[in-house]
């Protein structure tokens, strides 16, 4: 398609979840909700229209052993692409895929840099480990290199105990999570377990993923300081098959894993019902295959969450958390398109008619 190209959405936009557009055009790439004068060469393609999926975490340059080549990162990233996921937001990674914003192919990435994790407490290749001295000196190198955001593993099994256990000091993450915000990031933190979510709400954390370890008593201060989740529940189906593995040698933590699955939905609903923002994330990467977000939403409303709601957890809620625009005038016009209303039935957004990437027929 020329870039003096015009395309027609003819059918419904969905423009926020209560904002439905009879059609939009792309003109220079862009949105617009006017036809533009004496367009020629006009592409039309007609459906359900709504902006490009987001996943929340994500990690494109990495598999199950580390870093990957970029043959394999493009691979990952036109997986993501053909399902619809047109924002990502790299939840951390050992590979430098700076190089994926020079191509006007593949989606937008919003990278955490690399993994910090404590020493010998997170899988092998994947994060920088340190100890909790040198806690503040990483996030503020890994501030610098991402795109306003740091992640940091907040627990993972200690071997001595057997179970799931806090990777950092309280007065570490207080520290480490001021120095982020100081340089203009956000935080995340990989959690399972309870123990360690309280002190990091407590010390300003922005976001948890996961978040399985939410009880009764951490939900209402995840509430309180708008603390968002990304529950990653397609990853979380892992759970009984990861503690069948371990069941011979961490039988307390094979056990606390199984407690966690069970409880997963009924977690993931009591955070919504008491206001805790929730975010699609699909844990893509390591050893998760790319282009499970439709999936994800799937997961979102099997634990009770509406289905608006769960759209735009991965679609005008989502790129609004991110600072990234919908499908407002002007904006880049990244989209999918739909045979049906998805807001009746999120399955719809597994099978997608068409994907427009920068103002292009990508998909």
């Amino acid at each position: 398609m020329s870039d003096s190209a015009v395309l027609h959405i003819k059918g419904r936009v969905l423009a926020g979840p209560d904002d439905v557009r009879d059609g939009l055009w792309v003109v220079g790439g862009r949105v617009s909700y006017e036809r533009p004068a004496g367009a020629r060469d006009v592409t039309t393609i007609e459906g359900w229209a709504l902006p490009g999926l987001v996943d929340a975490h994500c990690h494109v340059g990495l598999d199950a052993h580390g870093a990957v080549d970029e043959a394999t990162s493009e691979k990952q990233a036109l997986t993501d692409r053909e399902a619809g996921t047109l924002l990502i937001r790299d939840a951390g990674s050992p590979a430098d895929t700076r190089w994926v914003d020079d191509r006007e192919d593949l989606p937008r990435i919003i990278r955490a840099g690399r993994h910090i994790a404590r020493t010998r407490r997170y899988i092998r290749n994947f994060a920088h480990e340190i100890e909790p001295e040198d806690l503040v000196a990483y996030v503020a190198q890994e501030a610098k290199r991402g795109d306003g955001w740091v992640k940091l593993v907040g627990d993972w099994i200690d071997r001595e105990t057997g179970d799931l256990a806090s990777c950092w000091p309280r007065g570490a993450v207080e520290a480490a999570i001021a120095e982020a915000h100081r340089l203009g990031a956000r935080v995340t933190a990989h959690c399972f377990a309870e123990e360690s979510l309280e002190p990091l709400v407590s010390a300003g954390i922005d976001c948890i993923e996961h978040a399985t370890g939410l009880t009764e008593e951490t939900i209402p201060l995840f509430a309180e300081r708008g603390v968002a989740i990304v529950p990653t529940l397609v990853n979380i189906a892992t759970f009984p098959q990861l503690a069948a593995g371990g069941d011979a040698k961490y039988p307390r933590w094979a056990d606390h894993m199984r407690r966690l699955h069970e409880r997963r939905y009924d977690t993931v609903r009591a955070a919504y019902d008491a206001g805790v923002p929730v975010y699609v994330g699909t844990d893509a990467g390591g050893s998760l295959a790319h282009g499970l977000v439709a999936q994800e939403v799937g997961e979102l409303v099997k634990a009770g969450i509406p289905a608006v709601e769960a759209l735009s957890a991965t679609s005008w809620g989502a790129r609004e958390w991110l600072g990234r625009p919908g499908l407002t005038e002007g904006a880049p016009a990244d989209l999918v398109v739909y045979e049906a209303d998805p807001r009746a039935d999120v399955r719809v957004l597994g099978t997608p008619r068409r994907v427009i990437l920068r103002g292009r027929v990508v998909g």
